[in-house]
Protein backbone atom coordinates (compact mmCIF):
# COMPACT_ATOMS: atom_id res chain seq x y z
CA UNK A 1 0.00 0.00 0.00
CA UNK A 2 0.88 3.79 -0.37
CA UNK A 3 0.27 7.02 1.15
CA UNK A 4 1.11 10.64 1.22
CA UNK A 5 0.98 12.09 4.86
CA UNK A 6 0.36 14.85 6.09
CA UNK A 7 0.61 17.01 8.81
CA UNK A 8 -2.03 19.73 9.08
CA UNK A 9 -3.40 22.09 11.22
CA UNK A 10 -6.96 21.51 9.58
CA UNK A 11 -8.47 19.51 6.38
CA UNK A 12 -12.05 18.59 5.09
CA UNK A 13 -13.06 16.31 2.63
CA UNK A 14 -16.69 17.48 0.70
CA UNK A 15 -18.82 16.06 -1.81
CA UNK A 16 -21.59 17.74 -3.74
CA UNK A 17 -20.34 20.77 -1.25
CA UNK A 18 -21.28 19.00 1.89
CA UNK A 19 -18.39 18.43 4.19
CA UNK A 20 -18.45 14.71 5.05
CA UNK A 21 -15.28 14.33 7.06
CA UNK A 22 -12.49 16.09 8.71
CA UNK A 23 -9.77 16.55 11.52
CA UNK A 24 -8.38 19.23 13.61
CA UNK A 25 -4.96 19.22 14.36
CA UNK A 26 -3.73 16.27 12.86
CA UNK A 27 -2.98 13.98 9.78
CA UNK A 28 -4.59 14.31 6.47
CA UNK A 29 -4.14 11.02 4.62
CA UNK A 30 -4.20 9.75 0.43
CA UNK A 31 -4.24 6.11 0.61
CA UNK A 32 -3.80 4.12 -2.06
CA UNK A 33 -3.92 0.41 -2.03
CA UNK A 34 -1.75 -1.30 -5.26
CA UNK A 35 -2.32 -4.84 -6.87
CA UNK A 36 -0.95 -7.88 -4.67
CA UNK A 37 -1.60 -5.49 -0.89
CA UNK A 38 -3.81 -8.10 1.48
CA UNK A 39 -4.85 -6.89 5.18
CA UNK A 40 -1.93 -7.43 6.23
CA UNK A 41 -0.64 -4.47 4.46
CA UNK A 42 -3.53 -2.09 5.50
CA UNK A 43 -2.88 -3.30 9.20
CA UNK A 44 1.43 -2.49 8.41
CA UNK A 45 0.58 0.62 7.03
CA UNK A 46 -1.73 2.03 9.70
CA UNK A 47 0.43 1.00 12.50
CA UNK A 48 3.24 2.74 10.88
CA UNK A 49 1.29 5.99 10.09
CA UNK A 50 -0.39 5.51 13.72
CA UNK A 51 3.27 5.56 15.20
CA UNK A 52 5.44 7.77 12.96
CA UNK A 53 6.84 10.89 15.32
CA UNK A 54 5.88 13.78 13.18
CA UNK A 55 4.47 16.57 15.67
CA UNK A 56 6.27 18.66 17.99
CA UNK A 57 7.34 18.02 21.13
CA UNK A 58 7.26 20.87 24.04
CA UNK A 59 10.50 21.33 23.13
CA UNK A 60 9.55 22.14 19.29
CA UNK A 61 11.13 19.17 18.42
CA UNK A 62 9.46 16.33 16.05
CA UNK A 63 9.31 13.22 18.96
CA UNK A 64 5.05 12.88 19.05
CA UNK A 65 3.20 10.54 16.88
CA UNK A 66 -0.17 10.95 16.15
CA UNK A 67 -1.33 8.97 19.61
CA UNK A 68 1.01 10.83 21.59
CA UNK A 69 -0.30 13.95 20.27
CA UNK A 70 -3.66 13.13 20.52
CA UNK A 71 -4.03 14.44 17.06
CA UNK A 72 -7.14 13.07 14.23
CA UNK A 73 -6.99 11.29 10.93
CA UNK A 74 -8.55 12.10 8.02
CA UNK A 75 -8.40 9.20 5.61
CA UNK A 76 -8.91 9.80 1.49
CA UNK A 77 -8.87 7.18 -0.94
CA UNK A 78 -6.47 7.68 -3.75
CA UNK A 79 -6.01 5.55 -6.62
CA UNK A 80 -3.97 8.27 -8.75
CA UNK A 81 -0.85 7.38 -6.37
CA UNK A 82 -0.39 4.00 -8.50
CA UNK A 83 0.20 6.19 -11.36
CA UNK A 84 2.87 5.32 -13.92
CA UNK A 85 4.46 7.86 -16.11
CA UNK A 86 6.92 6.17 -17.49
CA UNK A 87 5.09 5.85 -21.34
CA UNK A 88 4.21 9.49 -22.57
CA UNK A 89 2.13 12.22 -20.80
CA UNK A 90 -0.78 9.95 -19.44
CA UNK A 91 -0.73 8.58 -16.56
CA UNK A 92 -1.44 5.06 -16.57
CA UNK A 93 -3.32 3.17 -13.56
CA UNK A 94 -3.06 -0.76 -13.66
CA UNK A 95 -0.90 -0.94 -10.70
CA UNK A 96 -3.68 -0.12 -8.50
CA UNK A 97 -5.84 -2.29 -6.77
CA UNK A 98 -9.29 -3.03 -8.23
CA UNK A 99 -12.04 -0.82 -6.89
CA UNK A 100 -13.48 -3.71 -4.27
CA UNK A 101 -10.21 -4.40 -3.54
CA UNK A 102 -8.56 -1.04 -2.95
CA UNK A 103 -12.04 -0.02 -1.20
CA UNK A 104 -11.28 -2.54 1.64
CA UNK A 105 -8.06 -2.25 2.20
CA UNK A 106 -8.62 1.48 2.53
CA UNK A 107 -10.89 1.30 5.10
CA UNK A 108 -9.75 -1.15 7.02
CA UNK A 109 -6.58 1.33 7.12
CA UNK A 110 -9.18 3.84 8.82
CA UNK A 111 -10.15 1.22 10.80
CA UNK A 112 -6.82 0.41 12.23
CA UNK A 113 -6.26 4.19 13.12
CA UNK A 114 -9.58 4.24 15.14
CA UNK A 115 -9.08 1.05 16.88
CA UNK A 116 -5.20 2.56 17.85
CA UNK A 117 -7.25 5.30 19.46
CA UNK A 118 -6.79 8.22 16.76
CA UNK A 119 -10.24 9.72 15.88
CA UNK A 120 -10.41 9.06 11.76
CA UNK A 121 -12.73 10.29 9.49
CA UNK A 122 -12.81 9.18 6.02
CA UNK A 123 -14.00 10.68 2.59
CA UNK A 124 -16.20 8.80 0.53
CA UNK A 125 -14.70 5.40 -1.60
CA UNK A 126 -14.68 6.31 -5.77
CA UNK A 127 -16.65 9.86 -5.18
CA UNK A 128 -15.32 13.07 -7.01
CA UNK A 129 -14.27 14.96 -3.50
CA UNK A 130 -12.73 18.29 -2.81
CA UNK A 131 -10.22 18.32 -0.18
CA UNK A 132 -9.51 21.25 1.77
CA UNK A 133 -6.11 21.19 3.94
CA UNK A 134 -3.59 23.46 5.67
CA UNK A 135 -0.13 21.53 5.64
CA UNK A 136 1.44 22.03 8.77
CA UNK A 137 5.07 22.60 8.34
CA UNK A 138 5.03 21.57 5.81
CA UNK A 139 5.30 17.83 6.40
CA UNK A 140 4.67 15.59 3.57
CA UNK A 141 5.62 12.08 3.69
CA UNK A 142 5.42 9.02 1.42
CA UNK A 143 5.12 5.82 2.90
CA UNK A 144 4.92 2.31 0.85
CA UNK A 145 4.38 -0.90 2.99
Amino acid sequence: MRAVVQRVTHASVSVDDDVIGRTGPGLLLLVCAMQGDTESNAEKLAGKIGRLRIFRDDAGKTNLSALDAGAGALVISQFTLAADTSRGNRPGFSAAAAPDIAEALYLSVAKHLENMGIPTQTGRFGAEMQVDLTNDGPMTIWLDV
